[in-house]
């Protein structure tokens, strides 16, 4: 029901539900985030390609990586207009995903790094070699597994990108949408548990906020992994760059008459700069994954559309069901989840 308006911004569907006196909260919101999501990718970006150059025998920082990296690359694909050209390289970068999982797997089932003071284990840093603990299963209980809950909360968020994903969707009926959701978060969840598993699994408490980080240079498999990651980044960079800057200038009410190439190329320029400035300063990548979404992943998930269906559904008066009356009160639960989850990873991730 709310969708069917095709919405172009988080902020301009917020201000069909619930008015425009507060609709640009989850419009900032939705700005901050995707700005955190591309610091992100950045921070990400300068680890794999400094320990790419490492494993072929070149020495280039971290700093010179992504400075290089987003001039030749980053900045020419985030100043496209159409993104429908990497429709093929987020295919190709989904096979890299999965490669990556399987590399995983093998390094964790032949034992490579299973001795921390022998095989690969001895070319990394001993703060990221493996530490298994031993409290198994009942470690979930502990308040700090809630870090682990918000920073799924950026792992899942694409809400950002739903109304521009809806409109560009080929005959986008409510259905169909329903099956494309469905079907790439179920895909996104299976490659996260394996990742997530395998990595864990392997260094235990050790575990690097990038999980590669903690696997040896001069591991091959692992490097050609990395060389995967590192593609499905790149051509994945855009969308949440478009995002992030589409929500901005929805924010500060530019109409779309306005949005010349000028502008956005100018404001692209802005985005980017300011966001490798600060990747290269901030190099603690769980923390930026852990309280991002513990405060704005949890409001984007969880909080702001539970708001805006029960305005919505209110609005709708006699007409509203009574389906739709029962999963107001659901989601409002789900709303209070978040905000409790995300009060404590909040705590867990300044701490």
């Amino acid at each position: 029901m709310i969708i069917e308006k095709t919405p172009d911004s988080a902020e301009i569907m917020a201000q069909k539900c619930v008015g425009a006196s507060t609709a640009w909260i989850p419009g900032a919101s939705s700005v901050i985030k995707t700005f955190l999501a591309i610091l992100a990718y950045s921070m990400v970006l300068g680890d794999t390609f400094s320990s790419l150059f490492k494993t072929v025998g070149m020495t280039v920082s971290r700093e010179a990586a992504l400075v290089g990296l987003t001039v030749t690359v980053l900045l020419p694909l985030c100043l496209l207009k159409d993104l429908s050209s990497l429709a093929p390289f987020s295919i190709a970068g989904t096979l890299g995903m999965l490669y990556t999982a399987v590399a995983m797997a093998i390094r964790y089932f032949d034992g490579s790094y299973a001795n921390p003071e022998s095989g690969f284990a001895t070319d990394i840093a001993e703060s990221l070699r493996p530490a298994i603990g031993t409290k198994g299963a009942s470690a979930v209980f502990s308040s700090k597994a809630f870090i682990l809950v918000c920073t799924l909360s950026t792992a899942y968020m694409a809400h950002f990108n739903a109304p521009k994903f809806y409109q560009e969707l080929e005959d986008n009926t409510i259905p169909r949408w329903n099956t494309v959701v469905a079907t790439s978060f179920s895909v996104g969840i299976l490659f996260f548990i394996g990742i997530a598993a395998m990595g864990f699994a392997t260094f235990g408490g050790a575990c690097n906020g990038y999980i590669l980080n903690n696997y040896s240079t001069k591991d091959s498999i692992i490097g050609l992994s990395r060389a995967t990651v590192a593609f499905a980044l790149v051509f994945t960079y855009p969308l949440a760059f478009v995002g992030c800057r589409d929500n901005l200038l929805a924010l500060l009410k530019v109409p779309k008459e306005d949005r010349t190439d000028a502008k956005l190329n100018n404001l692209t320029y802005l985005i980017l700069a300011t966001v490798t400035a600060a990747a290269l300063k901030i190099t603690d990548l769980s923390f930026i994954m852990a309280f991002g979404g513990a405060t704005l992943g949890n409001a984007l998930i969880y909080v702001f559309p539970a708001l805006m269906f029960r305005s919505a559904v209110k609005k709708m008066g006699e007409d509203a069901t009574t389906a739709q009356k029962l999963e107001v009160s659901l989601a409002l639960v789900f709303a209070a989840m978040g905000i409790g989850m995300g009060f404590i990873g909040a705590k867990q991730a300044l701490a």
